[in-house]
């Protein structure tokens, strides 16, 4: 097996894991996203709008057919959750040693090496089709 088979498998499955594994806290209301999303002023549907987005990229991620469109969702999520981090709530949330940054930057690395390596799949989707 491919070396960059194992990497890609890896990066699929984990960005997608930490996504879902993040789907329980924000759909059964937690009290860390509750607080995380009110500090962005967008509680409830924020938090429940951004699951649902992350369960769509998740399942495409897993997807090899659609893992590319799943990234790209993913790295404009992570973009959000990061830049909301660095600039409303700080690396920390709630005690929480920066775990939920780190999350999202893992994620972020995953799906821009997913997005980087299967580009041409997406590219060829935007090019105008020859009679």
């Amino acid at each position: 097996m491919k070396t960059q088979t194992i990497i890609i498998g890896a990066c699929r499955i984990l960005a997608a894991a930490i996504m879902l594994q993040t789907l329980y806290f924000k759909f059964s209301g937690s009290a860390e996203s509750v607080y995380i999303f009110s500090q962005v002023g967008i509680e409830p549907w924020g938090r429940i709008g951004t699951g649902i987005a992350e369960l769509i990229a998740s399942v495409l991620i897993l997807i090899p057919r659609t893992s590319v469109f799943g990234a790209v969702m993913a790295i404009g999520i992570m973009l959000g959750a990061i830049a909301t981090h660095i600039f409303i709530l700080g690396i920390e949330v709630m005690g929480d040693a920066g775990q939920l940054f780190f999350y999202a930057l893992t994620v972020l690395l995953c799906s821009i090496y997913l997005f980087w390596v299967q580009k041409q799949q997406l590219f060829n989707l935007l090019k105008p089709k020859r009679p």
